[in-house]
């Protein structure tokens, strides 16, 4: 038997193995080949014929015969040279377009970009490629232009105007004819969407489609920042007018049909300043001994019927949006604040989950019901927290704490029930849920506890103080409640027999953490003592995080770990393709406990309704694309909200211009250092042209920035001593100049 990698004896030749090669992609088109699985499909077992194996993929990819879906695995290149795209703009006119088959961006220098703008549908062509350079297209024609709108500040001459944009997917301003102006004047921030752009014109030109108001108003800037996201900042008034019609009555009928819990102790927990009350948790002791534990969630979906006018317009926005201020609801404010909400002394209708627990908060049974409950009382977390700490029922740590603010005895009213009443009842389920968090560790749920900052706004909407929202007992006692709730559901639907199909259903999934990047991380944290196995069964790897974790806890090194160690997470996103749920150590895992906020809950409670009733499972397909477009949704929201929290934060530094703080490098870039303050948590940047007593590189493995000649570091995590140099509204940029030793 001849050597493989070799032919008929001899050596493989160049030739011969990229025919092979060649072949094997041609005749299974749709494959994708790892390299370990191309070595031992042709044979190839020896060093040298591996080596020229992997020369001649490279070549393959450069000539755009195969490609690389991600880090050595190829597949055939079923792209043409002429094909239809999305165009991607940047300021740096560094622009891409994305194939619509799902294939690799391409690079469009703006001089090859026919002024495309992002989000548009084009039609490209292939150019030749340079020896040594990446593969260019050019825009041969604007197939279908998006409806994308840009957000600035008017400057007004005598005949035309100009919108200058902070956006930087466009390099030059836009030219507004005057009679485009829609009444907007200098000063005014306006929304503009481009009506053209011809070929020679520096400039593309557009017209304003609304007037937010003057630059530097709370509510302007507010709007601008929902607007720059394409995010709603008004509710249609058709909507609304929709909303008022519903009548918020619950007839004798609709609770005989419902299991009815109006009896049963209940309550609400939420932040001091909610007004949608999605969730409430109810308790009693059972005559076998067990605590029957009910998670009753708003009904929704009993009052916003599928394909009305207000389902629609909670489709499209998918979510509420929680800016610093305000916040912008899915549902109309009288569905969410009145309708739907739990309110205390109110009957309301619920979609319920039911356990019962015995001491250890062990699962007993459970069951789901539609039901009619009556909350007793509306606890804020201060509350709460102030109960259990009271009978020394809150975590050691709880005490070492600051409170977010000091529990308010009056809150509710004089005519309210004292929170003391309801002691028993949340002692108890702070018992049990203490018992779910340390199971659901021991599994491998990944702890990522971190404060998050936040403002005292005055009634103009200016900041003027800052303080730091963090998990207590209170709330981890509701989140694990809803974690039970949310992993029960999904089972409920996802966990069949191998030889049954699970019928549809929109997940909560989280993938498994980038490899490259936790290989990174291991390699990083050594030089601190630390040690991490980045590779291995997944809930061995999810210790090592948690583990990690802990024995960070209070070092100097804890804020540069836990940030390094969260870039290596991926984002949980919506799908009705289950692959668990990995932050969580949950094999299933759904939203089914915030309908009034979030739309895939509306979802999960139409179809366990359906499913409930015999029903046949619901289209994948269909399904599916609404969890991309509520997955999309929810990354908008969270970018307006930490847009909101970047204007605020600067707005709260601008009068502290010249002052120093002490800080700790929070990033680094190749632009400089991003600099956190210690005690408000305002990050601002050094550019990297204000280092000027050396010449810094950008260290990207090791986070850090270096100097070539005193070999001075800055790394991620260090202390520094800055100045506030700049505060840029505008731009919602502060710039920090060091204040060096």
């Amino acid at each position: 038997m001849g050597k493989t990698g070799k032919k008929g004896g001899k050596r493989l030749k160049k030739k011969e193995l990229a025919k092979m090669l060649m072949e094997l992609f041609q005749n299974n088109p749709a494959e994708v080949y790892d390299i370990k699985r191309i070595f031992r499909d042709l044979k190839l077992d020896t060093h040298p014929a591996k080596l020229l194996c992997m020369d001649l993929l490279e070549d393959l990819a450069m000539d755009d015969y195969i490609k690389e879906t991600e880090k050595l695995h190829f597949r055939l290149n079923t792209t043409g040279q002429v094909f239809e795209a999305i165009f991607n703009r940047k300021a740096n006119g560094k622009n891409t377009v994305t194939p619509l088959d799902g294939g690799e961006p391409v690079l469009v220098a703006e001089r090859n970009s026919l002024h495309a703008m992002g989000g548009d549908k084009v039609k490209v062509t292939l150019l030749a490629r340079r020896k040594h350079h990446v593969r260019e297209a050019q825009v041969v024609e604007i197939l279908e232009r998006s409806d994308r709108s840009f957000v600035g500040r008017l400057e007004v001459r005598k005949d035309f105007a100009f919108l200058l944009t902070e956006d930087r997917t466009l390099a030059n301003d836009i030219f507004i004819p005057k009679k485009a102006l829609k009444g907007g004047k200098s000063g005014d921030k306006a929304v503009v969407k481009i009506t053209e752009w011809p070929e020679h014109a520096k400039n593309p030109i557009g017209k304003v489609v609304d007037i937010l108001g003057q630059s530097g108003d709370n509510t302007t800037e507010m709007h601008a920042i929902l607007a720059e996201y394409g995010l709603p900042y008004a509710y249609p008034k058709s909507v609304e007018d929709e909303a008022e019609k519903i009548d918020p009555g619950i007839t004798a009928e609709e609770i005989r049909q419902r299991e009815d819990l109006r009896e049963v102790t209940t309550f609400t927990i939420d932040p001091r300043d909610a007004k949608d009350f999605d969730d409430a948790i109810s308790i009693r002791k059972t005559d076998d001994g067990l605590w029957e534990v009910g998670v009753h969630i708003a009904d929704v979906s009993h009052y916003v019927k599928e394909g009305s006018i207000i389902d629609k317009e909670a489709v499209k926005r998918a979510t509420s949006v929680y800016l610093v201020d305000r916040t912008i609801p899915m549902l109309p404010e009288r569905l969410c604040n009145f309708i739907c909400s739990l309110r205390p002394n109110e009957e309301k209708l619920t979609y319920s989950a039911v356990f019962k627990l015995d001491d250890k908060a062990v699962v007993k049974d459970w069951h789901l019901a539609h039901t009619v409950i009556k909350s007793d009382r509306r606890f804020t977390y201060e509350e709460v927290q102030k109960v259990l700490e009271d009978h020394k029922e809150a975590s050691p740590e709880d005490y070492k704490m600051p409170g977010d603010h000091a529990a308010d005895p009056n809150f509710n009213g004089p005519d309210v029930l004292p929170a003391e009443h309801f002691a028993t009842e949340l002692i108890t389920l702070n018992r049990l849920a203490k018992q779910l968090r340390a199971r659901r560790f021991e599994h491998g749920s990944i702890n990522f506890d971190r404060s998050e900052v936040r403002f005292d706004i005055d009634d103009k909407g200016k900041p003027i103080g800052v303080y730091f929202k963090v998990a207590k007992d209170a709330n981890k006692l509701v989140e694990e409640f809803m974690l039970l709730a949310n992993r029960t559901v999904a089972e409920s639907v996802g966990k069949q027999p191998k030889n049954k199909k699970p019928k549809t259903l929109p997940y909560r999934v989280h993938d498994l953490p980038d490899q490259d990047k936790l290989i990174n991380l291991s390699e990083f944290i050594v030089k601190f003592g630390y040690k991490l196995k980045p590779t291995g069964a997944k809930e061995e790897v999810a210790k090592g995080l948690n583990k990690l974790l802990t024995d960070i806890q209070g070092k100097k090194e804890q804020n540069l770990i836990e940030t390094v160690s969260l870039r290596a997470m991926m984002k949980a996103r919506y799908s009705t393709h289950n692959i668990g749920h990995y932050g969580l150590a949950f094999d299933y895992y759904t939203h089914f406990t915030s309908p009034i906020r979030r739309y895939p809950d509306v979802m999960v409670h139409r179809l366990l309704t359906r499913y409930a009733d015999g029903g046949r499972s619901a289209s994948q397909d269909k399904y599916e694309e609404l969890c991309e477009h509520c997955s999309a949704m929810e990354q908008l929201a969270a970018s307006a909200e930490r847009a909101s929290i970047k204007y605020k934060q600067v707005e709260f530094m601008s009068d502290k211009l010249g002052q120093v703080f002490e800080g700790t490098v929070s990033g680094v870039t190749e632009f400089g250092l991003y600099v956190e303050i210690n005690e408000n948590k305002c990050e601002g940047m050094v550019p990297l042209r204000d280092l000027d007593d050396d010449y810094y590189e950008f260290d990207e493995r090791n986070y850090c920035l270096w100097g070539r000649k005193y070999h001075h570091r800055y790394s991620l995590g260090d202390t520094v001593q800055v100045k506030v140099a700049k505060a840029n509204l505008e731009k919602k940029q502060l710039d920090y100049a060091l204040v060096r030793e």
